[in-house]
């Protein structure tokens, strides 16, 4: 029995980068809480992540992945490849159980224990539960309008994802690059 964070979606489109959450906590399938907040803004609001997976799990790999956009000048593919190279190799990172999505404005990643630094040819990164609800209703949203600005497809996703996803809920927030 886990506490499980779940859906993210972030993106960038049209020279903007958004990346939205749901605020929904379970425990197996208890809801426990509604209204979480799953994004932290990072370099004074330049780059954003966002967690799926067991919380306190996800927030020590924030504070982690902070440490690494300091130390890499904010350099956010140098610090994604560290931060998997560490996570991967760390044997008390190992046992972590979340899902990182981080973006600024020109790139996207999805990071995992696994050493996984992916960067999608989209610019769409989905995790958590109902992240492949997410991910299809925004590659589906800009074909149909791709004109629509990041942060409006970011929650229109994650609200198609919310009325289907069982573990994804409509209390959305939604931060942008500035």
């Amino acid at each position: 029995m886990k506490i499980r964070a779940t859906t993210i979606i972030g993106l960038i489109h049209n020279g903007k980068a958004a990346m939205a959450g749901d605020g929904q906590v379970t425990f197996d399938d208890t809801v426990l809480k509604s209204k979480a907040v799953k994004i932290r803004t990072m370099r004074e609001g330049n780059i954003l992540a966002g967690f799926a997976g067991t919380a306190a799990d996800a927030l020590a790999l924030f504070e982690l992945f902070e440490k690494k956009i300091e130390e890499f000048s904010g350099n956010l593919p140098r610090a994604s490849v560290e931060l998997a190279k560490e996570w991967r190799t760390d044997k008390a990172l190992q046992k972590l159980e979340a899902v990182i999505a981080v973006t600024d404005k020109e790139h996207i990643f999805l990071i995992s224990g696994n050493g996984d630094v992916v960067e999608p040819d989209d610019g769409i990164v989905a995790i958590g539960s109902g992240g492949t609800y997410a991910l299809a209703a925004a590659r589906a949203l800009i074909y149909a309008n791709p004109k629509m600005p990041a942060d409006k497809i970011a929650r229109k996703a994650l609200e198609i994802a919310a009325d289907i996803c069982v573990f994804t809920n409509n209390n959305i927030k939604v931060e942008t690059i500035k």
